[in-house]
C-alpha cells in the first residue's frame, strides 16, 4: 500500500536550517508530481512546494520562495526539503504526498518542526 516516512525535523533557532526527508513506497514515485504540505495550530494544511518528474518543474509558496528547496531521488524514492533561514513562521507538521493527494495515498506521521525566535 502508499505509505510516506517523513524525518529531519527538529527544533532550531530563528535562521537556522533543517533537511526533510520522504520514503515513499507503494506506487510508481517516479510518475508523480510530488509535494510537501505542513499545518501549523488550529490552522489548514497548506501546500509548501512541489516537484514534477522527470525534467522536475518546482513551485513554491509564496512564503518560502527563495528559502526552501525542494528535490527528488527518483531510485531511492525519496522526496527531500531543503529549509533555510527559517522563521517562527515555519513551526509546523511537515508532511509529504501526491501533489494531488486523494484517498488512495494516506497521510504518513509528519515530522514537526519548530523554528525558535
Amino acid at each position: 500500500q502508499v505509505q510516506f516516512v517523513e524525518s529531519g525535523g527538529g527544533l532550531v533557532q530563528s535562521g537556522g536550517s533543517l533537511r526533510l526527508s520522504c520514503v515513499a513506497s507503494g506506487f510508481p514515485f517516479s510518475i508523480y508530481t510530488m509535494a510537501w504540505f505542513r499545518q501549523a495550530p488550529g490552522k489548514e494544511r497548506e501546500l509548501v512546494a512541489s516537484i514534477a518528474p522527470a525534467a522536475p518543474i518546482t513551485n513554491y509558496a509564496d512564503s518560502v520562495r527563495d528559502r526552501f528547496a525542494i528535490s527528488r531521488d527518483d531510485t531511492e524514492e525519496t522526496l527531500y526539503l531543503q529549509m533555510n533561514n527559517l522563521q517562527p513562521g515555519d513551526t509546523a507538521v511537515y508532511s509529504c504526498n501526491k501533489y494531488h493527494a486523494d484517498d488512495t495515498s494516506p497521510w504518513g506521521p509528519g515530522t514537526q518542526v519548530t523554528v525558535s525566535s
